[in-house]
């Protein structure tokens, strides 16, 4: 339930202070004081036996003296009591009817096994009280500015302003809240979450998006639990907003023993690297940058791409900022020759005739504008940097004037620089209070525009929705799930958490999923080495086959190019005799054959996967090779892919110019490249048992893409006790459940499926063909065209909250789409919207009845209470659809709309 009741926290109209006091610097002074202190203008009840009156106000002994005092009503309780005495106190904020609660008292799981006990008491007591909601235990508290709000201990007082800010840690709240004063930055909200015991990040991210006071959100996060709903609400979020995180524990203290490169390779920060990225939103590395790229993300427009146009009157800081922006891996824009001749005419004849645009030491202020205005002006420039050193004949405040009147006239983000102290004071001020960036330092504005390119990214990729099966893909799912029990039974259990299959075994999956191997025999002995190596062709590669070994080359454990029998014959004794004085504990089953793969315009590169606690299956592109873990150049990705994330992969690997042609060598195969780390995706994502898994090397050529190695582990009790379809992925991938064909009564045959990304073009034509009544009856308001940001918002779905069913129509081998019926769940999963809209050539034939029934019937699957629909009053077809249905009709709401409801 994620905002369920959150108001009675963040918008109370009564609070109780239980365990207030008026002993010094106790946490109940603090947060009685605070209180008050904000102007709450809502009723304030101390709870307290051992006070008759506190603060100006009467103290009562207990909870339930509060409300027998003429039924006082109680919408917050801010608990300051013992950790011990904290699961009576719920009860009875349980038994009052207080559905919001607090809890500042410390000493919980944070001090160990008897604080976990004490948590554990306090969500059964809260589950007993439908509705209740929790913030904390271990919490500073929290703040609502706008609500004069002060619900927390702390020493300061945030003030009113446009972020939200989200910490698990309250030592970190303490230290914001007294910066953040003085720099004279405001809040929209200030929450110290503590040990989310019941309302957590997600909850908070879902709460904030329906805010009118925040433009965006700050995290400060340790762990994130429950990833699926996390990614949900972020991803909502971020559609529109920006959410700026900060993730502290970067690094693991130890990294435990790994059945594969992977599993060693794979931390837990990739994960939240990836999902983070994978949510849109945006993480910084410093916790100086976070409220200046806040701000800047929520007031700025986002740029098309990493090309910046820097405009200084002063060389030096001009290559500080280039390199700077160089080393982020941003574009010193090329300037277009009109700029050129443009900057020429306006510029004294020394200017820099480039980029960095140098308008010389005595540049007066409207020299400034006309160059910025010029680079704001170029197809080639995505973002400007003003930056301004005083000199004799600077103005920075007259500057300051010229660069916003440019600001004005343009779209693109513009930052700037004023370097120096009092002298450029004034012009600082004029370009804050205009809302112009500024930073102190030339590093520091390249770092926010590059964290703008970052969210412009993020965001753009946002709604690449990853499907079960793309097109052209032939998978048979239960005869590959025979094969993957099969092959994981028939392995011995062991001691190990987790089973290896052989490498024999792991191709043979990969080749279930059409992924392209080398095929690999296992020979048990010499002479059966020898008659394999003939019966393939030489020359050929021997490798050790060894459960217990990961990594073969360690234990010399890999024979390459072996050209006859005599070589083969060598390396077989020589492997086997190096395995067994290095591994002596190893299971040793003899060696594998297969053929050498020659291939001097092959790039190797290494693909990984690793099931993690928090965020489920990661997946990992790197190159390859013998020097993967060396040369350290990795990328992640939540499964499982689609195309377009597949190819974002590799293009941010350093690696990726050496896939295309280079020094005389033909690109590799892309196309195919990518089609296959599609097909590696999801076979993680198919398989909950794959707990870590290794391509490597994958080698890519011109003419294909092959695995010459692999290796997978999983975990013999998901074979045995099988998960939910899915439960090991952050992200909800396309649900291939609800495709079922339907035949309409003329006969025509029509297919129900969800919809997908790639449905766009088919989603524009069938607006296209709809008349100007049927777009106001399904939208209530009218549009021209129907545009990619307009298209998007409807295409690109996030299947955990919303899903929209399409009726498509083959014609002639030719797909079209005839109708959508869609239903947006809100954030708590209890009441859905529903929509149809029919194209006009299939109106009257029985599309829409099909749509909305099986739009039902998926809501109960999704368990969700109630559908709730708008239609126009004079949409007479329509109503009686949901009368006949069983909807009842709300007509008195408004005089243009007439709201239908239904209880599932």
């Amino acid at each position: 339930m994620p905002t369920r009741n959150l108001d009675k926290i963040f918008k109370p109209k009564s609070v109780a202070v239980i365990g207030a006091s008026n002993r010094d610097e106790s946490v109940g002074q603090r947060a009685l004081r605070n209180l008050i202190a904000g102007e709450f203008a809502g009723d304030i009840y101390p709870v307290n036996a051992n006070y008759k009156e506190l603060e100006g106000h009467r103290c009562y002994p207990s909870l339930g003296d509060v409300v027998a005092d003429g039924g006082a009503k109680v919408d917050l309780a801010i608990i300051c009591t013992p950790a011990a005495s904290v699961p009576n106190v719920v009860q009875q904020c349980g038994e009052a009817g207080v559905l919001g609660i607090v809890i500042l008292s410390a000493g919980f799981r944070e001090v160990g096994s008897q604080g976990e006990q004490i948590e554990a008491e306090i969500r059964k007591t809260a589950k007993c009280f439908e509705g209740m909601r929790i913030i904390g235990p271990n919490s500073l508290g929290l703040m609502s500015p706008y609500h004069q709000l002060n619900a927390s201990f702390a020493a300061d007082v945030a003030t009113r302003g446009r972020v939200a800010f989200i910490s698990q840690s309250g030592a970190l709240c303490a230290s914001v809240l007294d910066w953040a004063a003085k720099e004279g930055i405001g809040f929209s909200h200030f929450v110290s979450i503590g040990n989310m015991l019941d309302v957590g990040v997600a909850d908070l991210i879902d709460y904030l998006a329906q805010d009118r006071w925040t433009d965006s959100i700050i995290l400060y996060v340790e762990s994130i639990p429950h990833a699926r709903q996390f990614m949900s609400a972020a991803r909502a979020f971020t559609r529109n907003k920006p959410i700026i995180v900060y993730k502290a524990g970067r690094f693991d203290e130890s990294q435990k023993a790994a059945a594969t490169h992977t599993g060693a390779m794979i931390g837990s920060d990739n994960a939240y690297e990836a999902a983070l990225t994978r949510a849109g939103a945006v993480r910084v590395w410093e916790l100086a940058d976070l409220f200046d790229c806040a701000e800047l993300l929520a007031g700025q427009e986002t740029p098309e791409g990493p090309r910046l146009a820097i405009v200084t009157n002063a060389g030096g800081p001009g290559v500080m900022a280039t390199d700077a922006l160089l080393h982020r891996n941003g574009t010193l824009a090329e300037l277009s020759e009109t700029s050129l001749e443009k900057l020429d005419a306006l510029l004294p004849a020394a200017w820099s005739h480039g980029n960095p645009i140098d308008v010389l030491s005595d540049a007066d202020a409207s020299r400034f504008g006309d160059a910025v205005a010029v680079a704001l002006a170029d197809k080639n420039v995505d973002g400007v940097l003003v930056i301004l050193a005083p000199q004799i004949w600077t103005l920075p405040l007259d500057t300051a004037n010229a660069v916003i009147e440019a600001v004005k006239r343009s779209r693109k983000p513009v930052l700037t620089t004023w370097l120096g102290g009092l002298r450029v004071q004034a012009g600082i001020e004029q370009l804050r209070q205009a809302g112009v960036p500024t930073y102190a330092t030339p590093e520091k504005a390249v770092a926010s525009f590059m964290y703008l390119v970052q969210y412009a990214r993020n965001r753009s990729m946002l709604y690449e929705t990853p499907r079960s099966v793309p097109i052209g893909f032939q998978i048979d799912r239960e005869r590959l799930q025979t094969i993957f029990r099969e092959r994981t039974a028939a392995c011995d259990s062991g001691s190990n958490v987790y089973e290896t299959l052989s490498e024999n075994d792991s191709k043979t999956m990969l080749d279930a999923y059409g992924i392209p191997v080398c095929k690999t025999i296992p020979a048990g002995d010499q002479a059966t080495a020898i008659q394999i190596a003939d019966q393939i062709g030489y020359p050929v590669v021997m490798k050790i086959h060894s459960p217990s070994i990961v990594h073969k080359s360690d234990v010399g454990g890999v024979a390459l190019n072996l050209i006859d029998r005599n070589a083969v014959a060598k390396a077989y004794d020589q492997i086997m005799a190096q395995a067994k004085q290095l591994r002596p504990d190893a299971r040793i089953e003899g060696v594998t054959i297969q053929r050498m793969m020659v291939g001097p315009l092959g790039r190797e590169l290494f693909v990984g996967a690793k099931q993690g606690p928090v965020f489920g299956s990661v997946l990992m592109v790197g190159l390859g090779g013998t020097a993967t873990e060396l040369l350290w150049d990795r990328t992640f990705e939540l499964p499982p892919l689609s195309e377009r994330l597949a190819r974002r992969m590799l293009e941010s690997l350093r690696a990726w110019p050496l896939l295309g042609a280079y020094r005389g060598q033909a690109p590799v195969d892309l196309d195919r490249l990518i089609e296959v780390l599609m097909r590696i995706s999801y076979l993680v994502a198919d398989a909950p048992e794959i707990m870590e898994l290794d391509v490597n090397p994958l080698l890519a050529t011109p003419t294909e893409v092959i695995a010459l190695d692999a290796r997978i582990a999983f975990q013999r009790d998901a074979v045995l006790h099988p998960r939910s379809p899915y439960s090991h992925l952050a992200i909800c991938p396309y649900p291939t459940q609800y495709t079922r064909p339907l035949k309409l009564p003329d006969g025509t045959d029509v297919l129900l499926r969800a919809i997908q990304p790639e449905d766009e073009p088919m989603w524009c034509e069938l607006i296209a063909g709809c008349s100007a009544e049927s777009i106001q009856m399904r939208f209530r308001y009218m549009f021209r065209s129907a545009t990619h940001d307009l298209a998007s918002r409807f295409c690109f779905n996030d299947y955990d909250r919303e899903i929209a069913i399409v009726a498509e129509l083959d014609r002639d081998g030719r797909k079209m789409l005839a109708g959508v019926g869609r239903l947006v769940a809100d954030a708590d999963h209890q009441d859905a919207e529903f929509a149809v809209l029919v194209g006009d050539a299939w109106q009257g034939c029985g599309l829409g009845a099909a749509l909305m029934d099986y739009c039902l019937q998926i809501g109960q699957q999704m368990q969700l209470k109630r559908i709730v629909a708008e239609i126009a009053p004079q949409n007479r077809r329509m109503l009686d659809m949901f009368t006949k249905r069983g909807f009842t009709l709300n007509r008195l709401i408004a005089s243009d709309v007439v709201v239908a409801k239904k209880e599932l």
